[in-house]
């Protein structure tokens, strides 16, 4: 069969694991296998055989098991699950999931391995044709109480799939404790950074350090760091687009700012948004910067594709409509988490067709291991969210496989792509900060697509209402592996070509050899350049012009000067130039204004008193 296929492959049932000689993966690569149905592999990786022996020697009442996005959280937890029902130590399964789509590849997954499982449960007794069900965080949230009979009726294992989700409110949280409380054994699995907030997590446990606060502890961790040294994950190279962005708020204020630079969060959130939208230019740069990069890839991974996770409806459809025309070819739209949508995601997961356009759900769980390129084009900025959609590119096949996510310039973005290594635990006591208020929007995340909502995030909300005047793209960096590499230079230019060519099939280090590479024969073009056509934005940062503030603040001085001066020779109010000004030469106002704005300023109104 092709190497490439998702079809399901014939073998045989999970054994149960305590039919299996405990040091079983001892002889196998840590990436086995290479690519199975999803939740479902003939034999264990080495990780999932250490948890697995850890759980059997332990036999607790409650397991949580850490492991990256793409390791194979879910393989592990059937085995376990075959394995308690095999020795009689349950009766029956209870999977806990996020989503209306993850319950029925939880349903489909355990049914590869002859466990089954009703993912349309919702009252009543349940058929004796199956071992048990798939409900959601927010199904339990519903009727706990349906679920707490269920458990106490029989000895139940429940399977909590990315626990997180159990603290997004209080109801939630409260709700599973009540359902399954009673639970006979309960496996909680997550595979992205806990939550910001200090909203305990049920069945989960906390232990308080030298300092007092209370940390979670995990029973098994096998984190990113960890699944990349053993190729069970595929390496990230984050692509970085920056540029100018103009906007007017409400208030009637037009305001310009580049992506990167050093501003407030409330003009950071307007000028990510104004980036965003489909009538600036720099949405589209981004995209066909994005397709050009697939086409490499596919050259060496046929049927790779490619993901672009957008905020709302109305941009998903726009960015669909960008993509057919850039790349020729029909794009998989997915607005909601409804069947239809459902079924439009497996069909793309077994195709092999280019691009897919969703609204948020696929940010999680997903199983798509042909996607191989990604945009993140929403305005989402959570270190869980990032993390949950970065993990839909990083499930590996093939060992050399490389993942390519491009993203705009935002510092919080570029710490998140920097941090992928990091191993995050959740924090309790943690005094509250000011700035946390940014993770607040995970919180409504699950809730809103479960009520089928994609309408606007509302990022900023009234305060942040604003009308697009334009935006355009410069490639900014590549971040790989905690480093930064490249230069800034324009789309379409032999520099950014450079990086959207590296071979889409590469070992981790020779990826990194060829950014080295790359970067020093830009840096060498741009020495090349006579200085008159040396593009500030393509020259090395030591040769960038550094500006201090006080020489910021001298040039509004002289500004301010003359506009005082033109004020006397034609009686125009102070504000009137300074507005008539800016439509002429663009930019925000002048304690906003760069200082290559304020020059351009000083130079057209010398120009007015000629």
């Amino acid at each position: 069969m092709p190497l490439f296929s998702d079809a399901p492959e014939p073998q045989e049932p999970v054994r149960a694991a305590g039919h299996a000689a405990p040091a079983a993966s001892h002889h196998l690569s840590p990436a086995f296998p290479g690519r199975a149905p999803w939740g479902t592999a003939g034999k264990l990786r080495a990780w999932q055989q250490g948890a697995l022996d850890k759980y059997i020697e332990t036999q607790p009442r409650d397991f949580l098991a850490v492991a990256t996005p793409g390791a194979g959280k879910t393989t592990f937890a059937l085995t376990l699950a075959s394995y308690l029902l095999h020795n009689h130590l349950v009766q029956q399964v209870t999977v806990v999931a996020p989503t209306e789509h993850l319950k029925k590849q939880w349903a489909e997954a355990a049914a590869r391995i002859g466990i089954r499982l009703d993912p349309a449960y919702s009252s009543g007794p349940l058929s004796r044709d199956y071992h048990g069900i798939v409900v959601t965080y927010a199904g339990v949230g519903v009727n706990p109480m349906l679920h707490r009979n269920r458990t106490e009726a029989r000895k139940t294992l429940v399977i909590m799939d990315e626990i997180h989700h159990a603290g997004d409110s209080k109801s939630w949280g409260e709700a599973c404790f009540e359902a399954f409380e009673p639970a006979t054994r309960r496996l909680a699995l997550t595979g992205t950074p806990f939550r910001s907030d200090t909203n305990p997590i049920p069945f989960v446990a906390y232990d308080a350090g030298s300092d007092g606060i209370r940390k979670s502890v995990a029973d098994y961790t096998y984190g990113y760091g960890h699944a990349l040294a053993d190729h069970v994950v595929r390496p990230v190279i984050f692509l970085s687009y920056s540029g100018n962005m103009r906007w007017r708020t409400k208030s009637g204020d037009e305001l310009e700012a580049r992506l990167g630079e050093p501003m407030t969060k409330d003009l950071i959130a307007q000028a990510w948004r104004t980036a965003l939208s489909p009538q600036g230019e720099w949405i589209p740069s981004v995209l066909q910067a994005a397709d050009r990069r697939l086409t490499e890839v596919r050259k060496a991974i046929p049927d790779a594709g490619g993901l672009v996770i957008a905020t709302d409806q109305n941009v998903a459809r726009a960015y669909a409509k960008m993509l057919r025309e850039i790349s020729g070819e029909k794009v998989t739209l997915v607005l909601s988490d409804e069947a239809e949508a459902s079924k439009r995601i497996s069909d793309y997961a077994a195709g092999t067709s280019r691009w897919m356009v969703a609204v948020r759900m696929v940010s999680e769980g997903v199983d798509v291991p042909r996607l191989c390129v990604g945009v993140y084009a929403t305005s989402i900025s959570t270190p869980l969210f990032f993390a949950q959609a970065v993990g839909r590119f990083v499930r590996a096949r093939k060992r050399g496989e490389t993942a390519s996510v491009f993203l705009p310039t935002i510092p919080m973005l570029l710490g998140f792509a920097n941090e992928m290594e990091l191993q995050r635990d959740h924090v309790l006591d943690r005094p509250k900060k000011e700035g946390d208020g940014l993770f607040d929007e995970e919180d409504r995340l699950l809730a809103e697509a479960e009520r089928a909502n994609d309408g606007p995030d509302g990022a900023g909300g009234e305060e942040f209402s604003y009308e697009a005047l334009g935006s355009e793209a410069v490639f900014d960096r590549v971040l790989y592996n905690a480093m930064e590499f490249g230069m800034q230079a324009h789309p379409g230019s032999e520099e950014e070509e450079d990086y959207l060519g590296i071979p889409g099939l590469l070992e981790p280090d020779q990826v990194q050899m060829l950014l080295q590479k790359r970067q020093h024969r830009q840096i060498q073009r741009s020495k090349t350049k006579p200085a008159e056509e040396a593009d500030l934005l393509e020259l090395p940062a030591e040769q960038r012009p550094v500006v201090t503030h006080q020489e910021l603040r001298e040039l509004r001085k002289e500004l301010n000067a003359l506009v005082a001066a033109w004020h006397h020779r034609t009686s125009q109010p102070h504000g009137t130039i300074h507005n008539e000004l800016r439509r002429q030469c663009g930019g925000p106002l002048t304690a906003q204004a760069t200082a290559n704005q304020l020059k351009a300023r000083i130079a057209r109104i010398r120009e007015w008193a000629k």
